[in-house]
């Protein structure tokens, strides 16, 4: 059988065969490197999409090494995801001196007063075991700058903001010869994103796995697309196959940015307890909170849910309450308590039925699409103009 053809514009712009990108996951809280690995991006690559680095939990050194290991790997256009919070790029670089990594333990130690008795009280409590995971200094987060740099030195095909407004570095980017793209959960700065210069706009829905906004998939998709025009856009949030795809197609975008179903694919850099808990979980497994990071993000649901909510306390800002989280996470990992733990995870999750490798969940996502396109709707519509 023929392989599908399956092009619009997307494909155009990356130099890719279909358009589908696995998105640039960064990693959870549990210990792992990061959500989108070197092998997810290589397998995403050399499937026809284009593959997305998560170098979120990166340092600025570790994503270099893992860009030159991706290309020794793939020829194939790939891109690198990070973080721009606009507070740390208006502020500059973190600037370390002494050691590059401190025990989280001591970290924690300077949380306040309350949050961090709370902590303790909750390990005594449970039996928790010592938190004994060690924090990089240096991350492309806290380096937003020099993480940039050395996208832009590297020529990634595709830079991808995460979070925050690429806009400032654009210039940069172009003059290399790298797209950038951006990402938005609402149609204001969908807009903002596409004005500041860069080449493409992912709009994330509601539904959305991890940081995501307040706007449903269907009614943010279209209105991004009109307002980002002539900017192409790209659909995030509630897809996990080739229905998704079309859809999105349907309604004006170029293409899919696809995180869970990849996320819980054999290359996916989730732990196999976070990826069991994808594939067991329903649409309504999911909840949209800010106990993780500071900022709104969807993750599959766990009992640290209800315990945080019975705290009394505030969530704190984005990054430290990602400290507080980690350290509650991590005791929890150690001591096994599955029941307090759930990977960042979207509502499409009750879609996904096995792990599979990423590059067969690429092709049954075209293969479907194409068949929805060229068959199923001619055959379900009658269409007279």
């Amino acid at each position: 059988m023929a392989k599908p053809v399956l092009r619009t514009k997307l494909c155009d712009i990356l130099g890719i065969e279909y358009p589908i990108l696995s998105a640039g996951m960064g990693p959870s809280l549990v210990g792992e490197k990061t959500g989108a690995p070197v092998e997810l991006v290589v397998a995403v690559s050399e499937a026809g999409g284009c593959g997305v680095l998560g170098a979120a939990g990166c340092t600025v050194e570790e994503m270099r090494d893992a860009i030159r290991e991706i290309k020794k790997l793939t020829d194939k256009p790939f891109g690198v995801d990070i973080l721009l919070p606009s507070q740390i790029v208006s502020a500059g670089d973190q600037v370390i001196d002494g050691p590059q990594e401190i025990p989280l333990s001591e970290v924690l130690k300077s949380l306040p007063k309350a949050h961090y008795e709370w902590l303790l009280k909750i390990k005594d409590e449970m039996n928790l075991p010592d938190i004994d995971v060690m924090i990089k200094l240096g991350s492309t987060t806290s380096r937003p700058h020099a993480a940039v740099k050395v996208c832009i030195e590297e020529k990634v095909p595709l830079f991808c903001s995460g979070l925050g407004n690429p806009g400032f570095m654009v210039p940069d980017a172009h003059a290399a010869g790298v797209k950038v793209l951006g990402i938005s959960g609402n149609t204001r700065n969908a807009g903002r994103i596409a004005q500041s210069g860069a080449d493409l706009v992912v709009a994330q829905g509601h539904e959305g796995g991890g940081h995501t906004g307040r706007i449903g998939s269907m009614a943010l998709w279209p209105q991004a697309v009109d307002i980002a025009a002539p900017t192409p856009v790209l659909a995030a949030g509630g897809i996990g196959d080739g229905r998704g795809l079309a859809a999105a197609l349907a309604v004006g975008c170029v293409g899919v940015w696809v995180g869970t179903r990849f996320l819980a694919s054999k290359e996916g850099g989730a732990l196999d307890v976070q990826k069991e808990a994808i594939v067991k979980a329903t649409d309504e497994d999911t909840r949209r909170t800010y106990i993780y990071t500071g900022k709104t993000s969807r993750a599959t649901y766990n009992q640290f849910h209800d315990l945080w909510e019975t705290s009394g306390l505030e969530t704190l800002p984005f990054p430290t309450q990602v400290l507080l989280a980690s350290g509650i996470v991590e005791m929890f990992t150690k001591a096994n308590k599955r029941e307090f733990i759930g990977p960042f995870a979207g509502q499409v999750s009750g879609l996904i039925k096995e792990i599979k490798p990423a590059s067969k969940i690429l092709a049954e996502m075209v293969e479907e699409a194409a068949d929805i396109l060229v068959n199923r709707l001619p055959e379900r519509v009658t269409v007279k103009l």
